[in-house]
């Protein structure tokens, strides 16, 4: 039993397709290999030291001589978006996949939203977040109708303008959706997307709030708060797992926000998990196919993963990992079907490759938080001994 885990999520950093990637049309996708190739290489010399290049060839990032405990995760489930990535890293398995509407809501579904909000709307298609406001913002100020709009994934989202509806009526307006989501029209989330702005240059503010359909089972969450074991979610993790069984959130609707919070509790919580989405490389990076953000925002994560490792003490867990993909080399701008990465760093962990299922996360916070494990819940506890956290950067060059 040991005091701490810090598992942060590099939201969208997958590392090559799944088996059946191509049924999501998701073929050869492979994340953090194809933006490296679109930089001309990564400059994460962190991330290196710790084994990223061991888990799969990525340019820039060679293999490292004495890397972490590095491998590759998968989900046990279908889908490929954030809420069901993090359910399965905490042992939650969806067995049919979340309903998503590529032809927009049917009218049941709107009849629905419009009862129980008093709101009308608009567009009701597949959209890009941005490029729905382009699009419909004019519109919805001169109407009053708030712009409906969905994805590849399983959200109903909506967007409206904060002088037509501040954000905390939004806000108000989709907690009333979320209750008449439900049944076959269980989405994973609904989103409010707060914007300002004038026509033409109309920008999305950080007002952002996730509601989420409740995980499909039980939790690693739910099991280390039955075991009273504090649990500090920062950023969209809380709203993912709709606040269940998590005790502080935090705020961390931007990287630098949520860097600043896991780093401050690293320096005063004394026991716990800290459970951490660092969300910009899939929301304003990876959907935009932004390589150059992407690849920006994966070098200030690096620089605050080099902190976080000299913060760690000899009772405790860092483990690295992703929720899903977002390849810039498809044809599309959704989410990508892939394996995500992991990197975990303790004390008497050795160099070994560990590959499988995403809930192997979940199961070693609880082992190493409780001393226990859960037959009833997948995944097996990461093991090895011979590996410490000092040895591990004994070589990094400054950052």
């Amino acid at each position: 039993m040991k005091g701490r885990a810090l598992v942060v999520v590099l939201d969208a950093c997958g590392v090559g397709a799944l088996p059946d990637a191509a049924d999501y049309g998701d073929a050869g996708a492979d994340t953090l290999p194809h933006v490296a190739q679109a930089v001309g290489g990564l400059k994460v010399p962190n991330l290196g030291h710790l084994g990223l290049g061991n888990i799969t060839a990525i340019l820039g990032v060679p293999p490292s001589s004495a890397p972490a405990v590095h491998g590759r995760l998968h989900p046990l489930g279908p889908g490929k978006d954030s809420t069901t990535g993090h359910w399965e890293l905490m042992g939650a398995v969806t067995p049919a996949p979340l309903p998503t509407y590529p032809d927009g809501f049917p009218p049941e579904v709107v009849e629905r939203i419009k009862a129980v909000s008093g709101h009308t709307f608009c567009c009701n298609k597949p959209y890009s977040g941005t490029a729905v406001i382009d699009d419909y913002g004019e519109h919805h100020l001169q109407t009053g109708e708030l712009i409906l709009y969905t994805s590849a994934d399983s959200v109903l989202q909506i967007a409206a303008h904060d002088d037509v509806l501040p954000e905390p009526g939004l806000h108000a307006v989709c907690a009333k959706i979320r209750t008449v989501m439900t049944g076959e029209h269980a989405v994973g989330r609904v989103i409010a997307r707060p914007f300002t702005g004038v026509p033409g240059a109309f920008t999305r503010t950080t007002g952002r709030k996730d509601f989420s359909v409740d995980p499909p089972s039980r939790t690693y969450l739910d099991e280390l708060h039955d075991d009273k074991v504090p649990v500090h979610s920062v950023g969209k993790v809380h709203d993912l797992f709709a606040g269940r069984s998590i005790d502080v959130a935090h705020a961390g609707k931007t990287n630098a926000q949520a860097l600043q919070a896991t780093t401050e509790l690293l320096r005063t919580l004394e026991r716990g998990l800290i459970f951490v989405n660092l969300v910009e490389t899939d929301q304003l990076y990876g959907h935009r196919k932004d390589v150059e953000g992407f690849h920006a925002a994966l070098r200030e994560i690096d620089e605050a993963v080099g902190m976080w490792v000299r913060l760690l003490g000899p009772d405790d867990l860092l483990i690295l990992t992703a929720d899903h993909g977002v390849d810039p080399d498809t044809d599309h701008n959704d989410h990508t079907r892939e394996h995500v990465p992991l990197l975990a760093v303790y004390e008497d962990g050795d160099s070994h490759r560990h590959d499988g299922p995403m809930a192997d996360v979940g199961a070693t916070v609880l082992r190493w938080l409780t001393g226990r494990e859960v037959a009833e819940l997948p995944g097996v506890p990461i093991t090895g001994d011979g590996f410490s956290t000092a040895d591990a950067f004994s070589e990094v060059p400054p950052v």
